[in-house]
Parts: structure tokens; C-alpha cells; sequence
């Protein structure tokens, strides 16, 4: 499964950027983002038709 991660700006919370990860990625962005105080807001990411 793939997850869409944005980082939030920390004043207003809006959507600064954004990357789609797998799964297995989704621990390891959070506890950076935990150890440098980063808001972050995680969904399961959109699938295309194929």
C-alpha cells in the first residue's frame, strides 16, 4: 500500500509539500518529522485507472 505525506506549515497548517511512500517508509518519515517537530498529515494515496 502507498501513502500520500504532507508536511504542514507549522503556523497555519496548509500543505507545504507532499510525496507518496510505501508503506514500509511511512515509520521512518514520522520519527523524523517527531524528532525535528514536523506536522505531517498522512492518507492513503489515490490509485489511477489503468
Amino acid at each position: 500500500m502507498r501513502f500520500e505525506i504532507m508536511r504542514l506549515d507549522e503556523f497555519d497548517g496548509t500543505p507545504v509539500d507532499s510525496t507518496v511512500v510505501d508503506a514500509a517508509s511511512v515509520n521512518r518519515i514520522v520519527q523524523q518529522a517527531a524528532a525535528t517537530g514536523q506536522r505531517l498529515w498522512i492518507r492513503p494515496a489515490g490509485t489511477t485507472a489503468s
